[in-house]
């Protein structure tokens, strides 16, 4: 392994966090950047980022995607060979409230990233996408070859722009980009604004778990060591160029282009009912369940085909519902002790 510096954007992040442990741990030197903002609990991220302090090979700079002459330092004082961008503005429901804010960190921030790759020499770009690019898709499961032209919400269509804007930047400037279609990612050190974090919260206060659809979404939940194993193998392993690609007829996956698209899910979608069921048995308490309809900007069900991803890389995310939420139970009992012993 080349022993380059990798900058980790969103490295407060979930994860971010994983992802700079796993490099870390691989003994690459990270070079983690995060703003810390307040979409949720800063405290979370903090945390996060003491683990991360005691490696002798983290580095952690807080600094706005947005803020383009600080990006353009940054790249140009390290000059990385491989960036791992992991940084935006997440959450669906939020896109609806507050939309600037992913024009901010989503489009001017990841067009601040390319240019800090085109100018300083990368040599491998992966940047997070996501399933909520599959939008109005209803054919199952999921497939990085099948066109994605319908968003249901401003940050769907934000992570398809993403792909596009990576795309240009492959075409123009020969930079190997990867985009990577996260599913519903949940473990240890998860983010307060997600399901899992969310019903583990009410069912220990007692409160409601607003169930949409009436509790017949399917998720395909993916768990977060499994998206860092992926992750860890295409950290060596830069898009290349599709030889049999052809403009008559496009592969949205690839290109003539050094780009590609991965989806990074478990291939086995679960329903949300079953996962309250398993949360329910690992805290040893009944959820209050409130059923409500759809909301807008969702979808029913997701579902990753990942025979791309297991055919390039030899991995496939395998990790059960059962031992994730058992993993997840655990953190998530610990943290909380914690945070209640601090305050």
């Amino acid at each position: 392994m080349s022993d380059c510096r990798v900058l980790v954007t969103g490295a407060a992040g979930f994860i971010g966090f994983h992802v700079s442990q796993r490099l870390l741990a691989a003994g690459r030197a990270v070079v983690g950047l995060d703003i810390v903002n307040d979409y949720y609990d800063p405290r979370l991220k903090e945390a996060r980022l003491r683990i991360l302090a005691e490696h002798p090979n983290f580095t952690f700079l807080k600094l706005d995607l947005a803020d383009r002459a600080a990006m353009q330092a940054l790249f140009a004082q390290y000059g990385f060979e491989v960036v791992v961008h992991l940084a935006a503005q997440a959450g669906v429901r939020y896109s609806l409230e507050n939309p600037h804010a992913y024009v901010d960190a989503n489009l001017e921030g990841f067009v601040n990233v390319l240019e800090g790759c085109r100018h300083n020499g990368c040599k491998n770009l992966l940047f997070a996408s996501s399933s909520s690019v599959y939008g109005a898709n209803t054919k199952l499961p999921f497939s990085v070859h099948d066109n994605v032209d319908h968003p249901i919400s401003l940050y769907a269509a934000s992570k398809k722009a993403n792909e596009l804007m990576a795309h240009s930047y492959s075409h123009l400037y020969r930079i190997p980009t990867t985009g990577l279609r996260f599913f519903t990612v949940y473990g240890p050190w998860g983010r307060p604004d997600m399901a899992m974090y969310i019903f583990a919260k009410a069912i220990l206060e007692g409160r409601p778990i607003r169930l949409f659809n009436n509790g017949q979404m399917q998720r395909d939940f993916t768990f977060v060591d499994d998206v860092s194993e992926a992750i860890l193998r295409l950290v060596d392993r830069p898009a290349s160029v599709n030889p049999d690609w052809s403009g008559d007829r496009p592969d949205p996956s690839s290109s003539q282009a050094p780009w590609k698209i991965y989806n990074i899910g478990n291939n086995n979608p679960v329903e949300l009912m079953q996962v309250v069921s398993l949360l329910e048995k690992e805290f040893g308490r009944i959820a209050i369940k409130e059923m409500l309809p759809m909301q807008p900007g969702d979808v029913p069900a997701t579902y990753a085909d990942v025979e791309d991803l297991a055919r390039d890389v030899g991995f496939r995310p395998s990790t059960t519902i059962e031992d994730g939420i058992a993993q997840f139970a655990k953190w998530y009992r610990e943290y909380q002790g914690a945070v209640s012993s601090v305050a």
